[in-house]
């Protein structure tokens, strides 16, 4: 998706500076949200690719001026109207009315570590890996309208394979409701003046995690 979240190699946002003994949350209401976000993706609803693709579907203005916890919040408060688990009356009033919908899972005492660990992305190859390390590739100039992890910068670029992680769940396809569709991924390095020109530090490499359907054989 081609959205303000997409920040790699924008320009006009200053530098990023770094928060001295940074605080696991800045207040106490960003660990619940954590904890929202986390019992709301145990139940099934959506997981962390739906999730991802929410957030991006905050308003510019907004995500830019929002606090990371604070968007989340936005992002779960949308995903739970949409799935029905809440109504916009109940988010008014701050309670719940009538009867909780149905859902796989619901979190309980004793389950909260299980629901912070992450389940396996690794999935069974329907065939061989198109590319292998050493292969130049050039990425595709994608623009799609729903969520990609494929970033800006990267794409219409040449780049070297630099290893082949295996057959993992395509996120892409899964945001946009077409299964799992289980892709192959690699890490691609790039030589800095690629993507970022002729000023770029000479030795700068940059390298990211490219799913297949986002390269071609340059």
């Amino acid at each position: 998706m081609n959205a303000m979240h997409d920040l790699g190699g924008m320009q006009g946002f200053g530098p990023v500076r770094e928060e001295q003994n940074e605080p696991v949350f800045h207040a106490p209401w960003e660990g619940r949200v954590l904890g929202m976000v986390r019992s709301l993706l145990y139940t099934r609803e959506w997981n962390i690719d739906e999730f991802r693709s929410m957030q991006e579907r905050v308003p510019a203005r907004t995500y830019l001026t929002v606090s990371y916890y604070h968007r989340w919040l936005l992002s779960i408060t949308a995903s739970a109207l949409a799935h029905g688990l809440v109504t916009a009356d109940e988010l008014e009033a701050g309670r719940a009315s009538g009867q909780p919908k149905a859902v796989a899972q619901t979190m309980t005492p004793g389950k909260e570590k299980v629901a912070f660990v992450r389940g396996a992305f690794g999935r069974t190859p329907a065939g061989e890996a198109r590319f292998k390390p050493g292969d130049r590739v050039h990425t595709r100039n994608l623009h799609p309208a729903g969520h990609t992890r494929l970033p800006r910068y990267a794409r219409d670029k040449i780049g070297t394979i630099e290893r082949v992680h295996g057959c993992h769940v395509f996120p892409d396809a899964v945001v946009a409701g077409r299964g799992e569709d289980p892709q192959w991924l690699y890490a691609v390095a790039f030589d800095g003046r690629e993507l970022w020109g002729s000023d770029a530090d000479p030795a700068l490499v940059v390298s990211i995690d490219a799913f297949e359907p986002y390269l071609e054989h340059a």
